[in-house]
């Protein structure tokens, strides 16, 4: 995420952030109404999107390649993270943050005009470009423009900023889906990208801009690093082609992909990583390891209840619409003075809940099972990541240096969408083997599924939840090592 000020460092920006008011005293204001629009903007993609997709998905012909809808983004993003920290330490966020906008929105139209499903998945991917720029530099700006008794609070925001679009973007985009198409949802939501421009551009020139000490010579860019940065989604990107196209000929985009990725996921992530060394390496593993089950285990959720209980687009969406306020109201629990003491016990606490609910979601695959069970289930598992995700941003940035704001803002944001990839992989190969693929055949055009019948297979979708569910359980071990000291 960021760079913090250590015991003998001054940041830049210090005379600006440490006001001594909250974060919509004058001195705050614009800039976090700015930057939680920007927040708010890609919320609502979030929530919108993943309420159309199963239905994108359909009308494309491209069931058996749904999940590269969501890891190409996660794939392309990688990338951009590290040039987004690279581009933040050398000028500061706001030429990344200005073109990761630019390069979300248009990804948002290539996806919304596509004839394809691979048409479709490049526009995810650009989308994916633009993603991985604007959160780099949106916690390089927390950084430097928030004294580090703001940031639970600056980041408490950003997880509240969640809280309409979860509610909203389903039933928008699920109504938008049935009455106008799908297209719509895509094509629309750039309009959007205007009112954060408007509000968060002039507040980052202002209290953020420019290189972290602006009388030091420019800070060139490290090509090892950007080339390990190409390595990394080059590798991500064979292993989930390999994890889809499940021939014995796939073993060699598979091993050519692990030979990208291992050494150079190596050489950006903190050393000491993955064997959950004690401090900074295990948040940017705990990071990954919650974002990446959770966020694998939801890309199902929509395609579940549609395929196999028979809801509209719209409910399926709904189902986890209350997901938001729970995950505003752990990441509020997290920020509270009172409980920073007790920080590592509650993202111990928030990884248990994240494997209930993920193990509870596939439930619904038993027709006497109520369908809300799923909307209970993931609201617990919300509130669960909550704790943790904001935790783990409040973490880093008390444990980095000044002028490490790119590069432990990369690798945190690398073990996010590292793990959204890799897992993703995991469980899309588990559902295309099990036959997930032959659902496309089981949806009617109305969005709704067949109540019987060959094309259900309901073990597609436990082998995807059950193992995600496992994986959080041992993310609750990662966090018992988030500190320094025992």
């Amino acid at each position: 995420m960021t760079a913090l000020e250590s015991s003998t460092g001054i940041s830049v920006g210090d005379q600006r952030k440490d006001s001594g008011g909250g974060v919509l005293d004058r001195s705050h204001r614009a800039l976090s109404i700015g930057i939680v629009s920007v927040v708010l903007l890609i919320a609502f993609e979030a929530t919108a999107v993943g309420t159309a997709m199963p239905v994108a998905a359909r009308e494309l012909h491209g069931i058996p390649h749904y999940a590269f809808a969501f890891s190409a983004y996660f794939t392309t993003s990688l990338f951009a993270m590290v040039l987004s920290g690279q581009w933040s330490d050398r000028a500061g966020p706001l030429a990344p943050l200005t073109a990761g906008i630019a390069a979300f929105a248009a990804g948002l139209l290539v996806s919304g005009t596509a004839g394809t499903m691979w048409l479709f998945i490049v526009g995810r991917a650009v989308q994916g470009l633009g993603g991985g720029l604007v959160i780099v530099a949106l916690y390089v700006v927390v950084s430097r423009a928030y004294a580090e008794h703001l940031r639970p609070a600056i980041m408490a925001a950003f997880a509240a900023s969640w809280v309409v679009p979860s509610v909203v973007g389903p039933l928008v985009a699920g109504t938008v889906t049935e009455r106008l198409g799908w297209r719509w949802v895509f094509v629309g939501i750039p309009v959007l990208v205007v009112v954060p421009l408007a509000l968060a551009l002039p507040a980052i020139r202002r209290t953020a801009s420019g290189p972290t000490e602006p009388d030091a010579p420019p800070v060139p860019f490290d090509r090892r690093r950007i080339r390990l940065a190409l390595g990394i989604s080059l590798g991500a990107g064979l292993l989930q082609y390999a994890g889809q196209d499940l021939r014995w000929l796939s073993v060699v985009p598979a091993v050519a992909g692990a030979a990208f990725l291992v050494p150079a996921a190596l050489g950006l992530l903190p050393r000491g990583t993955y064997r959950a060394a004690r401090g900074l390496p295990s948040v940017v593993l705990l990071r990954g390891v919650a974002a990446g089950v959770f966020i694998s285990a939801e890309s199902f959720v929509p395609l579940m209840l549609v395929t196999e209980r028979g809801l509209s687009p719209t409910m399926a969406g709904l189902s986890l619409a209350v997901g938001g306020a729970t995950w505003a109201f752990g990441s509020y629990v997290q920020s509270r003075p009172r409980v920073e003491p007790y920080r590592e016990r509650l993202m111990v606490l928030g990884m248990v809940l994240v494997a209930a609910a993920i193990a509870t979601a596939p439930s619904v695959l038993i027709p006497s099972v109520p369908v809300w069970t799923v909307g209970v289930a993931w609201a617990f598992g919300c509130l669960g990541m909550g704790m943790v995700i904001a935790s783990t941003s409040v973490m880093l940035l008390k444990l980095s240096a000044p002028g490490e704001a790119g590069a432990n803002s990369a690798a945190l944001q690398i073990s996010d969408g590292l793990s959204n990839v890799l897992l993703l992989a995991a469980g899309g190969a588990a559902f295309a083997a099990l036959g997930g693929g032959a659902m496309g055949g089981a949806v009617t055009e109305a969005g709704h599924a067949a109540a019987t019948g060959a094309g259900s297979h309901p073990a597609a979708f436990a082998a995807v939840f059950l193992p995600m569910a496992a994986v959080a359980l041992a993310g609750a071990w990662v966090a018992t090592r988030v500190r320094t000291t025992e």
